[in-house]
């Protein structure tokens, strides 16, 4: 938790003045998305009751993974909303948070835990500065059930 923590922190650090730039700056950091982009969890599936501590697996065609602050052509890393029924504006950097975590590294799978109950996930894919594609290339969201 404590390394997730220092992520969050210097990704804040390096990428707060972009939450101020005016709107023609940046409209000029968002990446266009390939029109075959697709981001999807693999798993759990929709509907599926899972334990406490649960593995969840991201998959993306049409496009390739790369670490945050990697500026390359048709690629990104991954975001996890869990809970999120409103989404962030999709114009700006992701704001990290409990229910919306970075994966930066740009890992493809995470370990994650949450309480007994019903519980939502959605990916989205954000560019090398945490900024979503346009047009957004986010997955299908799905409902599992903590036991």
């Amino acid at each position: 938790m404590k390394a997730y923590r220092s992520a969050i922190l210097a990704s804040a650090l390096l990428f707060a003045p972009l939450l101020h730039a005016g709107d023609d700056a940046q409209a000029k950091l968002v990446s266009e998305a390939p029109a075959d982009a697709k981001v999807y969890i693999i798993s759990p599936q929709d509907g599926e009751k899972v334990a406490r501590t649960f593995t969840v697996k991201f998959g993306l065609s049409g496009m390739g993974v790369a670490p945050a602050g990697v500026d390359r052509k048709n690629t990104g890393h991954h975001h996890l909303l869990i809970d999120v029924d409103e989404m962030p504006d999709m114009t700006k950097p992701l704001p990290a948070s409990d229910n919306l975590i970075h994966y930066g590294g740009g890992q493809t799978e995470t370990e994650i835990t949450l309480p007994p109950g019903k519980h939502t996930l959605q990916l989205v894919l954000g560019n090398y500065l945490h900024i979503p594609f346009k047009p957004p290339v986010m997955s299908e969201k799905i409902t599992i059930v903590v036991e």
